[in-house]
C-alpha cells in the first residue's frame, strides 16, 4: 500500500512538473512607451481562461510549454499575437488603433482655419484647486481668415462652481470662468419647433453691442432635437462614487449620496443600475440590477462610508468593466463618476487620465462627471475626463444644483441624440470686417500644439446652445453676413449629417432685442469681467446689473439668482464701493 502510494505521488509530481514547469513573464506597452494595466491575455495552452496585466502593466503565468502563442486584447488596440519562448522575458507592444490615435490628439474647443494661437493664459494664485489654462479668443481678420468653429457639448459645471466662490465671498480663479459654460446653465428656446423634428432648429440676431459702439453682437441659438419621453431607450448606468477619506464632508458624499437617490427615482424596470465605489480600494457593491428595485438601490447608496486614499485610475476601468458586461445593444449606456477629483493612486496626471479614458471611450459608453466640493477640487482632471470620454460635465454645488442635473434635465444630461458635433461659422468678408467668438477659450497645451484638431462634443436631448460674436461690420451692409454650418453624427450611427442657417442682417436695438438675447449678453459680459478680460475695460458688473434686469422672466428663478451674484461679486471685487 505504501509502495503504490508512493507511486501514485511521484506520477502526481511528474504530472505538476510536466504541466506547471515554466514561468511566461513580460509587460505590455503601447508604440510611445505608456504601460497598459488590463490588458486581456490568452495562451493557447490555457484554452479560453483569460488573464490581465496588473497596474504597471505586467504579467507572470504558469505555462506548461516552452513555447506559447499569446494573444493579447485591449479596447482602442490592435489585436496582438506572438509565438514566444516561455522562458524569456516578453517585451509585447500594442499598435493604437487609427480612432483612438486620432482622439489622443489634442483638441480645440474652437479653431479659426490657418490661423495660429494668439493672447496670453491667464493665472491665479494657489487655491489647492486645479482649473485648465486657458486662452481667451481675441479678433481674428475675416479677409484672411474668414471660417471659424466651435464644438457643441452640454458641460455647464463653471457656472455652479462659479456660484459656490461667490456665495462663499470669494474671488474666481480665471481660469475657472468659462463663458460658454455659463450660456450652457440656461435655457435659451431657439424656436418653437415640433419635439418630433430629428434636425437642429436655429435662430440668429445681430444687436449693437452695449461696450463697443463700433462693432456688434452676433448670436446664434442651436436647439438639439428632443427624445420622445414615451420611446427613451433602456439605460444601464453605472454609478462611480468616490467615498476616499477627503469626500467625509457635508458638501461632498453626503450630498452625493442625496443626489443620486433623486436620480434613482427616474429609473424604470428596463434600466439596469450598478454601483462601483472606489477609497482604500475599489469596490463592487451593487452587480446590475433593474432600475425598479429603488429600495435596494437605496441601501446601498446611504450604506456608504468615506475614508482612505482615491485609487481613481482604477476604479474608472472597473466601472467602465461593469459597464461592458451589462452593455445594453442600443440602450444608453453610461458611466456616471462623482467626485471632487482628488486622484492620488495610480494615473493621476491629467494627460495619464487622458490616455486611460480615450482608450475606454471606443467601447460606445458614454461618461458624466459630477464635481463636488472646495479646496482640493481638480476641475481641470474633470473636465479632461469628461471631453475625452465622449461625455457631459456638471459641477454640484448643492441639492438644488444636484434636483436640476439629475431630475429637471435628466433626459439633457443623460441621453445624447448626437455626437461629434460641430459648427463652422463662415463670414462674408465683403462685409464683415473682424470678429471674436465670445467664449469656447482653448487650453495652452492644444494652441501650442499644431496638429490640435477642433473636437467634437456630444449633446443630449432638447439642449439649447447659444454663442456670442462680437463683429465689426463694413459700410452699407445688407443681406446674409455670414453662414452657419452644422456638422453631427445622430446617435448609433456613423451618417454625418450636415445643415446650414443663414445669419441674416437684421440689425436690432439690444434693449428692444428679445429678452432671452439681452439675458445671453449680460451672462458674458459677467464672465468676462471675472475673467479680468481686456475686452471688459469699458463696463461695470453695475452696467450688468442694469442690462440683466431687464430681461429677468418673471417667476424664473435662475435668472434672478443671476442678479443676486452679479451683486455678490460687485461686493467682492469692489470692496470700498460706497452704496
Amino acid at each position: 500500500m505504501l509502495k503504490l502510494s508512493t507511486a501514485i505521488f511521484i506520477c502526481f509530481l511528474a504530472c505538476n512538473i510536466s504541466f506547471a514547469q515554466y514561468y511566461l513573464r513580460g509587460e505590455v506597452r503601447d508604440e510611445k512607451g505608456r504601460i497598459l494595466s488590463g490588458v486581456k491575455i490568452n495562451l493557447l495552452s490555457k484554452g479560453n481562461y483569460s488573464f490581465f496585466t496588473g497596474d504597471n502593466g505586467t504579467f507572470g503565468l504558469p505555462c506548461p510549454r516552452s513555447t506559447d502563442s499569446i494573444t493579447l486584447t485591449f479596447e482602442g488596440y490592435e489585436t496582438f499575437r506572438k509565438v514566444v519562448p516561455t522562458q524569456e522575458f516578453q517585451k509585447l507592444v500594442m499598435k493604437m488603433l487609427p480612432a483612438t490615435a486620432r482622439a489622443m490628439k489634442n483638441k480645440l474647443a474652437s479653431i479659426t482655419k490657418n490661423l495660429t494661437g494668439t493672447g496670453s493664459a491667464n493665472f491665479f494664485p494657489p487655491t489647492g484647486e486645479s482649473y485648465t489654462s486657458l486662452i481667451e479668443n481675441t479678433f481674428v481678420d475675416a479677409s484672411g481668415y474668414p471660417e471659424t468653429g466651435f464644438a457643441l457639448n452640454i458641460d455647464r459645471a463653471s457656472y455652479s462652481n462659479i456660484r459656490r466662490f461667490l456665495n462663499n465671498e470669494l474671488n474666481v480663479p480665471m481660469n475657472a470662468v468659462r463663458i460658454e459654460e455659463m450660456l450652457n446653465y440656461f435655457n435659451f428656446n431657439a424656436s418653437k419647433k415640433d419635439s418630433a423634428d430629428k434636425k437642429f432648429s436655429a435662430t440668429t440676431a445681430v444687436t449693437n453691442c452695449p461696450w463697443n459702439k463700433e462693432t456688434n453682437l452676433v448670436f446664434v441659438n442651436l436647439l438639439a432635437p428632443k427624445l420622445n419621453l414615451d420611446s427613451v431607450p433602456p439605460s444601464n448606468l453605472v454609478f462611480l462614487i468616490d467615498i476616499s477619506g477627503s469626500m467625509d464632508k457635508p458638501n461632498r458624499l453626503p450630498l452625493l449620496q442625496s443626489a443620486f437617490k433623486l436620480l434613482t427615482q427616474n429609473l424604470r424596470a428596463i434600466d439596469t443600475l450598478s454601483i462601483v465605489t472606489y477609497g482604500g480600494g475599489v469596490a463592487i457593491q451593487l452587480a446590475p440590477t433593474s432600475g425598479i428595485e429603488k429600495d435596494k438601490i437605496n441601501r446601498v447608496i446611504d450604506s456608504l462610508s468615506a475614508s482612505g486614499d482615491t485609487p481613481g485610475e482604477g476604479a474608472i476601468r472597473i466601472a467602465y468593466a461593469v459597464a461592458k458586461k451589462a452593455f445594453i445593444r442600443n440602450g444608453n449606456n453610461r458611466v456616471i463618476i462623482a467626485t471632487d477629483g482628488d486622484f492620488n493612486v495610480g494615473q493621476t496626471s491629467e494627460k495619464q487620465l487622458e490616455e486611460m479614458i480615450v482608450v475606454q471611450r471606443e467601447s460606445g459608453i458614454y461618461l458624466t462627471c459630477l464635481g463636488v466640493g472646495m479646496g482640493n477640487y481638480k476641475d481641470s482632471k474633470l473636465e479632461t475626463l469628461a471631453k475625452k470620454g465622449n461625455g457631459n460635465f456638471a459641477y454640484l454645488d448643492n441639492i438644488q444644483e444636484a434636483e436640476k442635473v439629475l431630475v429637471t434635465e435628466f433626459t439633457k444630461t443623460l441621453y445624447n441624440v448626437v455626437n461629434d458635433a460641430f459648427v463652422s461659422i463662415s463670414f462674408d468678408a465683403q462685409k464683415v470686417k473682424e470678429y471674436r467668438l465670445i467664449g469656447f477659450d482653448n487650453k495652452t497645451d492644444a494652441i501650442a500644439d499644431i496638429s490640435s484638431e477642433i473636437e467634437g462634443g456630444e449633446v443630449g436631448s432638447g439642449h439649447s446652445l447659444m454663442a456670442i460674436f462680437e463683429v465689426q461690420l463694413k459700410p452699407d451692409v445688407k443681406d446674409n453676413i455670414a453662414t452657419v454650418n452644422l456638422q453631427y453624427k445622430p446617435v448609433k450611427t456613423d451618417v454625418v449629417v450636415k445643415q446650414s442657417f443663414p445669419v441674416n442682417y437684421q440689425l436690432q436695438d439690444l434693449m428692444k432685442a428679445d429678452s432671452s438675447i439681452r439675458f445671453a449678453t449680460a451672462v458674458s459680459m459677467f464672465g468676462a469681467l471675472l475673467k479680468h478680460s481686456p475686452f471688459a475695460k469699458k463696463y461695470t458688473f453695475s452696467d450688468v446689473i442694469k442690462l440683466g434686469a431687464t430681461a429677468v422672466t418673471e417667476g424664473n428663478f435662475a435668472q434672478r439668482e443671476f442678479l443676486e451674484l452679479v451683486y455678490k461679486a460687485d461686493r467682492i471685487y469692489n470692496p470700498r464701493k460706497k452704496r
